[in-house]
């Protein structure tokens, strides 16, 4: 059954001028489904309204919540401008009825869609509707490169870290506060030989935030600089190497070109660390190693380097979460250190049995981690919030045209994983201590002492599965300034 809902309007001009009435309009339509055959469901009627747009038309705003319930899901309209007179609003709407599979009809144009030239006339209003959609990203887009071309920058959301643009300025200003912070940062960099890391943290412990988000990461050192809208430039299509171009900005420089080309040149000139996950098995402390001050579960890192022989070599080792937020201090731990630490502190072991925590302890432990997970967990949920509160600022933009879609999709995209990595931050934050039982692990620290050294890399991994829960270790330098590895504490599997 055809639930037909009779579409009809007339603006008191038509009605005066033209002779349109609303009952001549109904009564023809009427007709027309009697003849059809089709079910009649509700007559949706505009009166005295102009059909200039559909946002102040109670009638056909009542018609699409109705298809959209499937209470209707053909339309029948008189002529096709008692629809609209928008060509816009006729596209959209065309799409809409294809979308939700509603049958549309005009009585005057003889279109309907069980008929072939129906279905075809929908089908061109959908090659319009896609001609001006790319018509339209077209004139954005070529209307975007000239305001670049002209010295004007894109960022209509969020500006480089160092200059504002209220609502309604054409060119950026500069934050004479974020400013000074831009060139702490390439001091830090250039004269003071800091890695992104530490400038991070550096900034993270003085309370500093960026633009978006909470804490500094080593992205965002980078981002800054290597951004040339500190010397006076613009920037255009970041993300496409091929359109990619700078102009002359109309806004003031933060540094002078020197000074960011000296640092380009240095930058060039560091050898890159990759973070390439390696085969688990050449890393089997993962999983089971935590972080001596601040309890997260490191994480595997490694170096790829090359010898003065050109041999391409790999270092190993571990890294703590929390060290690129400021939340750590503890330094990188290679695996080679990690391994004699760990062999270490298990010939070390004079008393095979592991005495159980005191209640006291074990409280206090739990305690502790409990605060320490509050404290990130509230952190990393603010930070979520407001950027789901820039989400919803960015969407306002976009749809007032004060962005293009082509800025729209990068900011969305870069606020996107920035959520993302907070909330995956929040799901693996170390878990509370748990109340240990007094066992004898005698015949474990016995074969470890005894087999060790000639198992595989795969069979010491599945060792440390079997009978190890938890190693606790932390780095730390000593004579000459060299970072070596210690073994605080390992926790023995139950049972």
């Amino acid at each position: 059954m055809m639930n037909t809902a009779i579409y009809v309007r007339v603006s008191t001009d038509e009605q005066a001028k033209e002779g349109y009435s609303i009952r001549a309009q109904i009564d023809k339509l009427k007709s027309y489904i009697q003849i059809k055959e089709w079910g009649f469901y509700k007559v949706y009627a505009d009166e005295g309204i102009s059909g200039k747009n559909i946002t102040d038309r109670p009638a056909i705003n009542d018609l699409i919540n109705d298809i959209k319930s499937g209470k209707v899901n053909n339309v029948l309209v008189y002529k096709i401008d008692r629809l609209t007179r928008s060509t816009k609003d006729l596209i959209e709407l065309t799409e809409f009825f294809n979308k939700t599979k509603c049958g549309f009809n005009s009585l005057m144009e003889s279109i309907d869609t069980q008929t072939a030239s129906g279905r075809m006339f929908l089908k061109i209003i959908g090659i319009f509707a896609e001609f001006e959609r790319e018509n339209t990203i077209e004139r954005i887009t070529l209307a975007c490169e000239k305001k670049v071309k002209e010295g004007y920058t894109l960022a209509g959301f969020t500006t480089s870290y160092g200059y504002n643009r209220e609502s309604g300025d054409k060119i950026q200003k500069i934050n004479p506060e974020e400013a000074k912070i831009v060139r702490e940062v390439y001091s830090m960099y250039l004269d003071g030989n800091m890695t992104y890391n530490a400038i991070a943290r550096n900034l993270n412990h003085r309370g500093i935030k960026p633009k978006l988000g909470n804490t500094w990461h080593h992205a965002s050192i980078r981002g800054i600089l290597t951004n040339p809208n500190y010397i006076g430039k613009v920037r255009y299509a970041l993300d496409d190497a091929e359109r990619y171009f700078e102009a002359e900005g109309k806004h003031e420089p933060i540094i002078s070109e020197e000074l960011f080309f000296a640092t380009q040149k240095k930058i060039g000139n560091v050898k890159r660390v990759a973070y390439t996950k390696r085969p688990k098995e050449d890393n089997y402390f993962c999983g089971v190693l935590y972080c001596g001050e601040c309890g997260a579960r490191l994480q595997t890192k490694a170096d790829y380097r090359e010898t003065a022989e050109g041999t391409k070599i790999v270092q190993r080792g571990y890294r703590c979460p929390n060290r690129t937020k400021g939340l750590c201090s503890i330094s990188r731990i290679n695996h080679n250190k990690m391994e004699v630490a760990f062999e270490q502190y298990m010939d070390n072991i004079e008393d095979f049995t592991i005495s159980p925590e005191t209640p006291e302890s074990l409280s206090q432990a739990k305690a502790k981690q409990e605060n320490v997970n509050a404290l990130i967990r509230e952190e990393y949920e603010s930070a979520i919030a407001k950027l789901i509160k820039r989400e919803k600022e960015l969407m306002s933009l976009y749809i007032n045209e004060r962005i293009s879609f082509e800025n729209y999709e990068q900011m969305l995209k870069l606020i996107t994983d920035e959520k993302n990595s907070y909330a995956d931050q929040i799901i693996n934050l170390p878990t509370e201590p748990e109340e240990e039982i007094q066992l004898m692990q005698d015949d474990i620290v016995t074969n470890f002492r005894e087999n060790w050294q000639a198992l595989t890399n795969v069979e010491k991994q599945q060792f440390l599965q079997d009978y190890i829960e938890k190693i606790t270790a932390i780095s730390k330098k000593e004579q000459g300034n060299k970072v070596h590895a210690k073994v605080l504490n390992v926790k023995f599997n139950k049972g």
